[in-house]
């Protein structure tokens, strides 16, 4: 081989390969709340190696032309200036966190942020960058053992208030949790956790919805009807490579459950795979799947070529954009 046709993609790819998985960034967790019950994940250094993160990356670069705008106003590339993201949430609707570590112009993003109607709020040693309707804010926390300009904090105001006391009183995640989280960053690229059933996000949407309003669209089996609502809780994510690798468990009240949804999982690969003349790369990924019950353990895969992968989302791309007759 000609070593000249060696690409940065794909020897971003063999880096990728080789390099072990990172847990997550400690100080990020630290400054979740404690009565956490979705937590989720990306490793983003690690995923922009891959060579999906490097078509992703071309993706956004070529279709985003708000992002030089971003760029431009603030000095802050997120294709470029982040490292790993965590997000977490404790069930609530509306609510939640979004953390991200790595390099952040905190006075010059406040600088676009007030050109742009957002408003500063001073709470405690820290600063707040707020919509101007201030329920979402930005902050950037610095301490002793936190660079200034390392981290940032987003979400509803009062959700980043609480972060930001948390980060002289770090928060204390139940074992189980935190056994979870080292388990499914240690080993993917992206990872999500929920220790709820699924079905419980539904429920308090609905819930918090206006009276005289419609009910937010219903999941198939995730609405208090169906198989997959014996889900009691579930953690996945993927690995990417030259095959990207999805990994999936769940857990169901007893093991007649579990196996109904491996069951029903199948039956919606096989229809998938009938529809080969429309969609290959469709077929392609339902081929792929595995889904197996282990007990009350639901254990799924999917293993999918970087290019099939490629081809869905251009596939996804081309019908969203189709005009409607």
């Amino acid at each position: 081989m000609n070593p000249r046709t060696v690409t940065a993609a794909s020897l971003a790819t063999v880096v990728a390969a080789i390099l072990p998985a990172r847990a997550a960034d400690t100080q990020l967790l630290n400054l979740v709340m404690p009565d956490a019950v979705v937590v989720a994940g990306a490793n983003v250094t690690q995923a922009e190696m891959s060579q999906f993160g490097q078509f992703v990356l071309q993706q956004i670069q070529a279709n985003d032309t708000g992002l030089q705008k971003l760029i431009a106003a603030s000095g802050f590339n997120p294709t470029q200036d982040v490292t790993e993201t965590l997000a977490a949430s404790n069930g609530t609707a509306n609510t939640g966190l979004l953390l991200a570590l790595g390099t952040f112009d905190p006075a010059k993003i406040a600088a676009a942020a007030t050109a742009h109607n957002g408003v500063l709020e001073t709470y405690g040693t820290f600063t707040i960058i707020e919509g101007p309707d201030k329920h979402f804010g930005l902050a950037f926390p610095s301490s002793s053992t936190i660079p200034s300009g390392s981290i940032a904090v987003a979400g509803d105001v009062a959700d980043v208030k609480a972060a930001l006391d948390r980060v002289s009183a770090p928060s204390i995640l139940p074992t189980a949790l935190t056994m979870q989280i080292s388990q499914w960053s240690g080993s993917q690229d992206a990872w999500a956790i929920s220790t709820v059933p699924l079905s419980t996000f539904h429920q308090s949407a609905v819930k918090r919805e206006p009276e005289g309003k419609p009910t937010p669209a219903t999941i198939p089996g995730l609405n208090g009807q169906g198989v997959f609502q014996a889900i009691q809780s579930a953690a996945g994510g993927v690995k990417l490579g030259t095959n990207d690798v999805i990994t999936a468990q769940a857990q169901a009240d007893n093991a007649q459950d579990a196996q109904s949804m491996a069951d029903a999982l199948k039956l919606l690969a096989s229809l998938a795979q009938l529809q080969a003349s429309n969609n290959p790369a469709l077929a392609a990924l339902a081929q792929s799947l595995q889904a197996s019950a282990s007990g009350t353990t639901l254990n799924v895969t999917l293993s999918i070529p970087e290019t099939t992968l490629e081809q869905l989302i251009h596939s996804s791309s081309t019908a969203a954009h189709k005009p409607v007759r």
